[in-house]
């Protein structure tokens, strides 16, 4: 039975034949979309939100994209500020998760196919802040056992929720000094000619 070459194959041989030059084919780079979340435990329960999403109400880990020029751990203690309204302080890294979520469009909503890539941290929940709000979407704060949590699987943003939560239970931590921030995304540097990345 003679099978068809996959593409990658193809792709491979015509490379070392010197056919293609490399990325000719990749026109656009794909790039996983970099989140950060909040493992937040406390006398056995854990702090989540409830938020809106167009699948209606949903449950999260106090989580969010890292924005241009900010850590991991300032995108971290920043999300956990805007979704619970406390100062959160990350001690250990959890771990480094990756997850896909689709949506097909429908009236309101484009089709979606994302890949997240999620940096969780466990670490210290800190006092409310008082006169701020909760984050846009952000219906409400609750603590929840890990039973309740792996009850409400169905009702979950991520999948990574229940990953997370039993990670942390299992004792998994990650020193900080794991992760290294070059000062270059707070103050990026232009290259030139001779200079390399």
């Amino acid at each position: 039975m003679n099978a068809k070459p996959s593409f990658a194959l193809i792709y491979v041989r015509q490379f070392l034949e010197g056919k293609l030059a490399d990325n000719s084919v990749m026109t656009i780079r794909w790039k996983p979309s970099a989140t950060v979340a909040a493992i937040i435990e406390q006398n056995g329960k854990f702090l989540l939100v409830e938020e809106h999403t167009p699948e209606g109400l949903r449950l999260n880990n106090p989580a969010g994209h890292l924005d241009e020029s900010e850590s991991l751990l300032e995108a971290c203690a920043r999300e956990a500020l805007e979704e619970t309204m406390h100062l959160f302080t990350p001690t250990h890294v959890l771990g480094v998760y990756m997850s896909r979520f689709q949506r097909p469009s429908h009236e309101s909503c484009a089709a979606e196919d994302v890949t997240y890539l999620r940096f969780a941290f466990c670490g210290l929940l800190g006092a409310l802040q008082a006169g701020r709000s909760l984050d846009t979407g952000i219906v409400r704060t609750l603590w929840l056992s890990p039973d309740e949590i792996r009850a409400s699987a169905p009702h979950h943003r991520s999948p990574l929720i229940v990953q997370c939560m039993e990670d942390y239970l299992a004792g998994q931590r990650y020193p900080l000094s794991l992760l290294h921030t070059d000062p270059t995304v707070a103050c990026p540097r232009t290259l030139t000619s001779g200079d390399t990345a």
